[in-house]
């Protein structure tokens, strides 16, 4: 089988939400699926993590931690920007195109036999197949650690058949609510789901409703809870502890001109210089999650045995060198196009997210947005959250069956007063967004993952 083929049959079962509750939320077939494929989640250790947002931030700061630490570390997250193979990393390099192909092959021929046998009730689901893949992936490179992105919730996610070392749980609001419930608190219970008995769960003070879920469910299982609060740095004004290095000029469309934070930390008993390359005051809760759960593994004796092991430069250094393309992601000025954000702002606490960094960034200058965004998402709240920064907004859709047309996202937002643009064709509504856009102005690509992946397309920026 092709790659192009094992991609394709990928797509044919649907989008991973669009299966039906029995279909998506079953540990028991996945077991089954794994038992079948000789159980390779359970050939190495991991760390699960689950949250509504900053969840991948987190995943993608503890792993470039981990492998600067010299230990072969797994990343595993969801969706994607570009292609499926970024969701299957090992030390920071995608599954290839032939493995891909070949362990679609393995894990489709096992599930059909399997539903033959009368073992499973249907085929697995997209997310369901992805995992396996994924875990046949990293139990086949040797790996020494797996950090698992959740997908959605985590009691009945697929990833969440592994025995995690550290469980960690970031930001929790409303999002999904059809799968998951209509309430933070119902939320919460199932993000709650990944934390083991007798295990380790790092989190931060969040809401109070998200706080009491989260704390009942530690004692109810004897669980340790540890907070990643010492980790926060202090941001309030006029704070000598934290400051934001403006952005250099340059003449490559690529990272050398994003912006990035810096400031001094103790961890492990050692003060470092932290800078990351996340922009954004939310990430520092997200870095503060991932450095926690460092600890905790250190703790429990992981990397002893590697060079140069974890210690706090190999924690500084791995902040440092995160790459994680999509997330207030700069493109300097290149060839007639003015300033590029792009930045996956999908529910209202990634709006408020985004706003907050623009002011940060970018208070005084023009903004023109691009915005796209899936039918089942908060648009109008999104909308109220966001517009109001804009000179003009260009509503345009991904090419998803799920998405809100340019028309439904102008009559949501017209309750903000904002000029909006309708315009079908993503590549059309760049262009009207860069024609609109003086030579100091900034255009922000915001919205669905789908929006900012089909744009950086466009644009040609590569991950």
């Amino acid at each position: 089988m092709s790659y192009e083929t094992a991609v394709a049959s990928m797509f044919a079962l649907g989008h991973e939400l669009a299966q039906t509750p029995s279909h998506k939320f079953d540990l028991s077939y996945m077991r089954v699926l794994l038992e079948a494929l000789g159980r390779p989640e359970r050939t190495f250790p991991s760390v699960l993590i689950a949250g509504t947002n900053g969840k991948g931030s987190t995943a993608a700061t503890l792993a470039s931690i981990l492998q600067t630490s010299g230990l072969k570390t797994a990343l595993y997250t969801s969706p994607h920007l570009l292609r499926l193979n970024e969701r299957i990393r090992v030390n920071g390099e995608q599954i290839e195109d032939d493995a891909f192909a070949r362990l679609h092959g393995e894990v489709d021929r096992v599930s059909e036999s399997l539903v033959e046998q009368g073992a499973l009730p249907w085929h697995p689901s997209f997310f369901e197949m992805m995992t396996a893949i994924a875990f046949l992936h990293f139990s086949r490179e040797r790996i020494d650690i797996a950090v698992l992105e959740v997908g959605m919730g985590g009691r009945l996610d697929a990833t969440n058949v592994v025995e995690p070392l550290v469980s960690v749980i970031t930001d929790i609001s409303l999002d999904h609510q059809k799968f998951l419930g209509n309430t933070v608190t119902e939320i919460a219970r199932e993000k709650a789901g990944i934390i083991r008995p007798g295990g380790v769960v790092v989190t931060l003070p969040q809401r109070p409703e998200a706080n009491d879920v989260i704390g009942d469910t530690i004692l109810e299982l004897g669980a340790q809870g540890v907070s990643a609060v010492q980790y926060v740095p202090p941001v309030s004004p006029g704070s000598n502890d934290y400051r934001v290095n403006a952005l250099p000029g340059t003449e490559s469309k690529v990272h050398t001109g994003q912006p990035h934070y810096r400031y001094p930390l103790l961890v492990m008993g050692t003060q470092i210089q932290v800078q990351t390359p996340l922009v954004g005051r939310h990430q520092l809760r997200n870095i503060a999650l991932a450095i926690a759960a460092t600890e905790e593994l250190a703790k429990q004796g992981l990397g002893k045995e590697r060079k140069p092991g974890i210690k706090a430069e190999s924690i500084q250094r791995g902040i440092r060198d995160i790459h994680w393309p999509g997330r207030f992601q700069v493109l300097a000025p290149h060839a007639g196009w003015p300033e590029i954000v792009l930045d996956v702002a999908h529910n209202p606490a990634g709006a408020w997210a985004l706003r907050s960094a623009l002011s940060e960034q970018y208070d005084g200058r023009t903004l023109v947005f691009v915005f796209g965004a899936l039918r089942d998402k908060a648009i109008a709240e999104m909308a109220e959250i966001l517009f109001s920064l804009a000179e003009r907004v260009i509503a345009t859709r991904p090419e998803n069956p799920r998405a809100a047309s340019p028309e439904e996202i102008q009559q949501v937002g017209c309750r903000t007063g904002a000029d909006i643009e309708p315009v079908a064709e993503i590549e059309s509504a760049l262009q009207r967004a860069r024609s609109a856009t003086g030579p100091q102005g900034v255009v922000v690509i915001t919205g669905s993952i789908y929006l900012v992946g089909e744009a950086m397309r466009t644009l040609d920026v590569r991950i």
